[in-house]
């Protein structure tokens, strides 16, 4: 069996930087050992699979160890993927998704896609979160992933988590952020518990980051920037309970999978 491969920089327009996915057409769906095989193969953060069901693709995410409910940046490399290489005269694709749908608009080399929004909420702050992180925050809320807030953009930049820790915390991930000194806001996430220590740039994470910001700084449309070693831009909008996160995308290699 072969199985085309394309793997895209995410959330950038540079290839070395954004956020590498593994995106893979299938013209059925294959078991999911065989998914998740090929993810922990890839060995990216993220592969995405998906299958043309006709007026929508289906969608799925697998990270190395697990599948996931929800994925930006894989998400938005499909769409390049579709747009650029399967279907050039598409502007607009929805995706059936374990989240839900979800759409992707094409305008010049701007993707947005549009996705639930996951406003964060006062929770109770887990000893292994504070300790964890290495550095206290100022303020800690919850979506489906911790949302840690600091002071500046340099205490962000500078923490150093203790992976152990962060990989034992009840929820899949932990949003660390702060206002930006050129940016709105900027943002690292650390994601142990799925194979994930720091991911790159992510897409998920800002629908909890844009309604957070959003209420802070009394603005819908935001600009933010994911300060992982990569590193990626995002231009955000909160939409009521729906988030419009865009970034480009650019292809880093295509091939061919034989299993």
């Amino acid at each position: 069996m072969k199985i085309p491969i394309f793997q895209i920089d995410a959330f950038t327009d540079q290839v070395f930087s954004g956020n590498p996915a593994a995106v893979c057409p299938l013209e059925y769906w294959l078991e999911d050992g065989v998914l998740q095989n090929i993810a922990a193969e890839n060995n990216l953060s993220e592969t995405a699979f998906f299958v043309d069901r006709g007026d929508f693709y289906q969608l799925r995410w697998f990270t190395p160890q697990t599948e996931v409910d929800i994925c930006g940046h894989a998400t938005l490399a499909t769409a390049f993927v579709i747009m650029n290489k399967i279907n050039p005269d598409l502007n607009e694709i929805k995706f059936g998704s374990p989240c839900g749908e979800l759409i992707v608009r094409r305008k010049n080399d701007l993707l947005s896609m549009d996705f639930p929004a996951h406003p964060p909420e006062v929770c109770e702050i887990p000893d292994s979160l504070i300790k964890g992180l290495n550095h206290k925050p100022v303020e800690v809320l919850a979506s489906n992933y911790y949302l840690a807030v600091y002071n500046s953009e340099e205490e962000v930049r500078n923490l150093n988590p203790y992976m152990r820790l962060l990989k034992e915390l009840d929820r899949l991930g932990v949003i660390v952020t702060a206002r930006g000194r050129n940016e709105d806001f900027i943002s690292r996430f650390f994601a142990p518990a799925v194979g994930i220590p720091e991911d790159p740039v992510t897409g998920s994470a800002h629908c909890t980051l844009i309604p957070y910001w959003s209420k802070k700084l009394g603005k819908k449309k935001l600009h933010g920037r994911q300060v992982s070693l990569r590193g990626g831009e995002i231009f955000c909008e909160y939409k009521n309970d729906r988030v419009i996160i865009a970034g480009k995308a650019t292809l880093y290699l295509e091939g061919t999978i034989k299993i």
